[in-house]
């Protein structure tokens, strides 16, 4: 896998200039005055493993191809040593094929899938559990200097959310580094993402840091455990599911990460605390994600 250099040097970061994901809207603000402004674009995307259609899910359009790549490896469809023969994708009609050197028929799997808590269509199946029975995440250590400066760079990233907002971001971390940035729509399809860039690289997991803007749900916290992360990180809060599920898994949970407070519900032994939280500067306002509150 190609190492991050200094702090700021991305191997994937968003493109806001890329005005093929947000769309110009005219409205009114709260004086009556005619304003135009850029909003995100939605876009439903269908996956195809080999011959079986899987799931439509809706998206800003950017990396397609690791979008399915990633959801089909989360949800158990892909083993991790999965021969890939290709990836075709169909702009205009919305389609990206998956297809492998094995077999597969999930017709059973699909028949048991129920709609999650999630935006943006996002789908676990009743048997996403299988593989992780009895998982315990390797050790790993977490100083908080690196949570602080993670959360620095991340918020300073030129990005959609800065752009146009109502969007999630994921970031695959090492150390205080943030090296893979991923935004969409919803959470789960930013974490795929990601979870698909790791797969086409070969990235190993042990020693990485998952950072996301979306709530710790139970399937954010499924998902990781899938991707073999060990530490995952928020801007946002908790659900009880969540939680649990971390600490089955030996899973490092933290959240409401902002400025130089964090809550760690889960594997709080990981941590090493290295830095003087009075030192570290509260979040500016217009780092903030807008409208988002404490659980956003």
């Amino acid at each position: 896998m190609a190492q991050a250099g200094q702090s700021g040097d991305f191997l994937v970061r968003p493109d806001p200039q890329d005005r093929r994901l947000t769309a110009p809207v005219v409205g009114v603000d709260h004086t009556g005055a005619a304003v135009e402004t850029r909003v995100v674009t939605e876009r439903p995307l269908t996956i195809f493993l080999n011959s079986q259609e899987i799931v439509t899910a809706m998206t800003i359009g950017d990396h397609p191809d690791l979008l399915a790549i990633g959801f089909l490896r989360n949800q158990g469809m892909l083993a991790a040593e999965e021969t890939i023969t290709g990836v075709d994708h169909d702009a205009e009609l919305g389609v990206v094929v998956v297809r492998t050197a094995r077999q597969t028929d999930y017709e059973e799997k699909l028949r048991r899938k129920t709609r999650t808590s999630g935006c943006a269509v996002g789908t676990v199946f009743g048997d996403m559990m299988e593989g992780l029975e009895g998982l315990r995440l390797p050790d790993a250590r977490l100083r908080t200097s690196w949570l602080y400066r993670l959360s620095h760079e991340i918020n300073r990233t030129p990005s959609l959310y800065l752009e146009a907002g109502a969007i999630h971001g994921t970031v695959l971390c090492e150390g205080d580094r943030p090296l893979v940035y991923m935004e969409d729509v919803g959470r789960h399809n930013a974490v795929d993402k990601v979870a698909g860039w790791m797969f086409v690289n070969g990235t190993a997991p042990e020693d990485k840091i998952l950072y996301t803007t979306g709530r710790l749900t139970s399937e954010m916290v499924l998902k990781t455990a899938h991707m073999g992360i060990p530490i995952l990180v928020s801007r946002s809060g908790f659900t009880a599911w969540g939680v649990e599920l971390a600490r089955q898994f030996d899973m490092t949970l933290i959240g409401r990460l902002r400025g130089r407070r964090f809550l760690c519900l889960s594997g709080a032994e990981r941590l090493d605390f290295d830095a003087d939280p009075q030192e570290v500067a509260e979040e500016a306002a217009k780092h903030r994600r807008k409208g988002a509150g404490p659980d956003a």
